[in-house]
């Protein structure tokens, strides 16, 4: 019974990480769509939005099936607690992806300002922290975290510089409020995709230790 449980519980993370780079590669296909202003890119993140509410849905059935069937305790149930966090963060992710995809379709027709600012060069950090966070929790190997307080924060000061930049952008010239007000908003949701690679590595921590942090 416990052999077939743990077998059952390691298809599960396994299933979990699955959806974790499918949120993960929402977000990177519409960074990359912003970036090159392809339409036809952006529309694929924003038809995946089901599949990925699909899969929330199954995967959050089969922990609370193994819960109720298992009655799992310590260790194995801070995994399970774990694995419905990286559900959640990994279908916000996916979503704030889908929001940025939505903006490619409004910005993609007149050219860049300033090169999209920083948001390319934030975009690589934060998925970076997305990537150390899956593989954190896949692995139980918590170096990959160590240092996401330091990394939070350089992410928050992108934001603000970009946020900075573009009023300073706007007040220059009227024309570019609607493109730069975008900007500041896809910054927005780069920052919270960041927050979200933190909430999997405070569960992942929980998970390991059974040790509450906060990264901030």
């Amino acid at each position: 019974m416990a052999e077939k449980f743990h077998t059952e519980l390691d298809n599960l993370k396994c299933e979990t990480v699955e959806m974790a780079h499918f949120g993960r590669a929402m977000l990177r296909d519409a960074v990359d769509g912003l970036i090159r202003q392809d339409k036809v890119l952006a529309e694929s993140v924003v038809a995946r939005k089901e599949e990925i509410h699909i899969m929330e849905v199954r995967l959050e059935e089969h922990c609370y099936q193994l819960i109720a069937l298992n009655q799992p305790m310590a260790k194995d149930m801070r995994v399970i607690a774990c694995t419905l966090k990286v559900i959640t963060a990994s279908l916000r992710i996916g979503r704030y992806g889908k929001v940025i995809a939505n903006i490619v379709k409004e910005v993609a027709d007149n050219p860049h300002i300033a090169n999209l600012m920083s948001i390319p060069h934030m975009a690589e950090l934060v998925i970076e922290m997305i990537d150390d966070a899956i593989q954190a929790y896949e692995t139980d190997n918590l170096r990959l975290i160590d240092a996401f307080s330091s990394r939070d924060d350089t992410i928050d000061a992108l934001r603000h510089s970009i946020f900075r930049q573009g009023i300073t952008y706007m007040m220059e010239d009227p024309r570019t409020i609607s493109r730069c007000t975008h900007y500041i908003m896809v910054a927005r949701y780069l920052e919270r995709c960041a927050d979200h690679a933190c909430k999997i590595a405070e569960n992942v921590q929980y998970m390991e230790t059974g040790e509450r942090v906060e990264i901030h």
